[in-house]
């Protein structure tokens, strides 16, 4: 009887371990839209700031509610790689930017790419801002989780490259 029972712990112990090495086959990377890479225009939308706070940006981020958007069209005119359009009917595709602090501790920056023509999303890349207590470890994440969404679009438009994962 204990030989039985010592093997049906070892079995079970046996077929646990089995079961919990193995990891999830992935999916294959879909493809990113051609219309993304391809883009040669661009128009950058301000979605604005989205806060359950009086002008959150205001009161714990400096830049003002535009900050995004000013930030991230900055980045852009000094990357090159697009030419900035005036009107949305003048881009290949919308680069739609907006900054969401509604529970002070999961800000977020949220790009949202839409085709130009028929404003279907496209892709959309977000970066979560760390939680901090000061005004100094606020600015510096948001100034990282800005830098990692650019990166991010870089990674996502670069042919070759794999697609930006969104965080």
């Amino acid at each position: 009887m204990l030989r039985m029972l010592s093997s049906i712990i070892f079995g079970v112990f046996f077929a646990s371990t089995f079961v919990i090495g193995q990891q999830p086959e992935q999916a294959p990377a879909a493809p990113v839209p051609p219309s993304i890479a391809s883009a040669r225009s661009i128009f950058v939308s301000n979605a604005g700031e989205e806060s359950n706070f009086q002008l959150v940006s205001s009161r714990w981020y400096g830049g003002g509610p535009n900050r995004a958007y000013n930030e991230l069209y900055a980045a852009l005119k000094a990357w090159g790689k697009f030419e900035l359009a005036a009107a949305p009917a003048d881009a290949d595709v919308v680069f739609e930017i907006g900054f969401n602090d509604k529970s002070e501790t999961l800000a977020q920056l949220k790009l949202v790419i839409l085709d130009a023509k028929t404003h279907t999303t496209l892709w959309t890349l977000t970066r979560y801002l760390q939680v901090a207590g000061t005004a100094k470890n606020r600015e510096k994440n948001y100034n990282l989780a800005m830098t990692a969404l650019v990166t991010d679009l870089k990674s996502l438009v670069t042919p070759g490259s794999a697609p930006a994962n969104p965080k």
